[in-house]
């Protein structure tokens, strides 16, 4: 397991930064290592990114005493598993929770023993971990498609028809302060999270799927009259700070897990920005 630690960038030094800088501070490109656990720490609201792809043998989830000077993971953290891959099952503390495409799994604070594991070694599971600091414990329960919240969004005129699924959030899962859920886009529908819009109350990562091979989305990100892109591909994910818009536009249609943590849970808790003033 490796831990990948990544500084808070503000928005002054922001206007500075080239591609590559851009890239290396706000752009997870690697995850989804077979038998490998890999975790990127980002100092923006303390919020811990990665995946686990079991494929031989199961994996663990540990702690990094270095960096979270914690005797276990969880010890203060709450967790949300999103499985992007083939079937697989999820081990906390002995229980065992079965994760199938595109089902969830919140982890509470306290939980001492997580791992990961397959159900066919041929065509792995591909968990994709995002973990906040907790300070209130709440029970570890699973969430499958047909259990999220469902929102339909967009019209098929402005390229951005789509539909949101909420499996963290107050009326569904309840947690400290982590929020998460995904976005799938329609066919021949490409622009997301449209009209832009910051939070500063909460920090959000974005973690793109179902991304064609040979397609890319361009993730828009900046201040509002600063605005920069990163060329994103399948399994890559962007954090977004709390100052940041965070929008795209794929070459064809594709999916997004969203995941946030900070000072307000609401989902539409949103600042929008008019497309009048995005430069």
């Amino acid at each position: 397991m490796s831990m990948e630690i990544r500084h808070a960038i503000d928005p002054i030094r922001y206007q500075r930064m080239n591609t590559q800088e851009l890239r290396e501070s706000f752009l997870i490109e690697d995850l989804y290592k077979d038998d490998e656990v890999k975790l990127v720490y980002s100092h923006v609201d303390r919020a811990i990114v990665g995946s686990a792809v079991p494929r031989a043998k199961p994996l663990k989830l540990k702690a990094d005493k270095k960096e979270m000077a914690a005797d276990y993971f969880a010890q203060r953290r709450e967790i949300g598993i999103f499985n992007i891959g083939a079937s697989g099952v999820v081990k906390v503390d002995g229980k065992e929770f079965k994760l199938g495409n595109r089902d969830c799994l919140y982890i509470g604070k306290g939980s001492r023993e997580i791992s990961f594991a397959s159900d066919n070694e041929k065509n792995a599971a591909k968990f994709y971990i995002v973990s906040y600091p907790a300070h209130k414990d709440y029970p570890t329960q699973l969430a499958r498609l047909e259990d999220a919240g469902k929102v339909e969004l967009g019209s098929d005129e402005e390229a951005n028809k789509r539909t949101i699924y909420k499996y963290i959030y107050p009326d569904g899962i309840k947690s400290c302060q982590l929020v998460m859920g995904f976005t799938v886009l329609e066919s021949g529908n490409v622009w997301n999270t449209m009209a832009p819009h910051t939070h500063i109350r909460r920090s959000e990562v974005y973690m793109y799927f179902d991304v064609a091979d040979e397609n890319v989305v361009f993730h828009i990100m900046g201040e509002p009259s600063q605005t920069r892109l990163l060329v994103v591909r399948n399994g890559q994910a962007v954090i977004s700070p709390v100052w940041s818009i965070h929008a795209g536009a794929g070459t064809r249609a594709y999916s997004f897990v969203w995941s946030m943590g900070g000072e307000n849970q609401e989902f539409d808790d949103m600042d929008f920005v008019s497309l009048k003033n995005i430069f």
